[in-house]
């Protein structure tokens, strides 16, 4: 028989303790927090690609491969975060299917 997962069970297999925090980087219960901050830095560097953009634009003194880095780093943020996206629409539909 396959028992249900319930809180309580996950709780006894996640791990604690100082460890913990810094191989997952969040405390249970905080993935609303951990999915702010990272659509929050795909918002950073976008901004960041940007603003090199336009002051090389301008003529500032910006050298060419920093803001070729820069719009790298946002073009992968942003492709990051669409495939988490979609892993979650994915997976969110395949719950829906699930017949109870």
């Amino acid at each position: 028989m396959i028992n249900g997962i319930s809180p309580a069970s996950l709780q006894a297999i996640a791990p604690s303790g100082p460890s913990a925090q810094s191989a997952g980087g969040t405390q249970p219960g905080q993935f609303g927090e951990m999915l702010k901050n990272a659509l929050n830095e795909v918002n950073r560097t976008q901004l960041e690609s940007d603003s090199m953009t336009n002051a090389l634009a301008n003529g500032q003194n910006v050298e060419l491969q920093d803001v070729m880095i820069a719009a790298e780093k946002a073009s992968v943020t942003l492709l990051s975060a669409v495939e988490m996206r979609n892993k979650a629409i994915e997976a969110y539909q395949e719950i829906m299917r699930m017949q109870m």
